[in-house]
């Protein structure tokens, strides 16, 4: 008796398809804005209003703070492609996929990191210990 075993291809994995292999399209689901370093008490206040609405979270990387914004694209398609992709803004087409999410979650690189109000409200306490007062 003999047995058909499949062979699988391993696939070399380049920046020319690796977005083929995303299965979440993450890149295409939220944008970011560098934001000031906030030093001061007001500074922190204004990020806790921020972060206080739906989709906000807050991280401070090599590169400084930044707000991150979970928003899918409008043009995201449900294979993950783009509808839009020959017309696609410049952010996209410069964006370079050379080490992204698929590589590795963006969180490994984040300093700090914020999901919600308590998580930043208890690191504003602990920064400014006159907080509450």
């Amino acid at each position: 008796m003999s047995v058909n075993i499949p062979i699988k291809t391993a696939v070399k994995i380049t920046p020319e398809n690796k977005c083929s292999f995303c299965t979440g399209s993450i890149c295409c689901t939220y944008i970011t804005q560098h934001i000031d370093t906030p030093r001061a008490k007001t500074d922190f206040e204004h990020l806790l209003w921020q972060i206080s609405h739906e989709n906000i979270r807050v991280y401070k990387d090599e590169d400084g703070w930044t707000l991150l914004i979970e928003t899918k694209c409008l043009h995201l398609q449900i294979d993950g492609g783009c509808g839009i992709y020959e017309n696609r803004p410049t952010i996209c087409r410069d964006h370079t996929n050379d080490y992204c999410e698929y590589d590795a979650p963006s969180e490994d690189g984040f300093e700090l990191y914020f999901a919600d109000y308590a998580a930043l409200r208890t690191y504003c306490k602990k920064r400014f210990k006159k907080w509450d007062k």
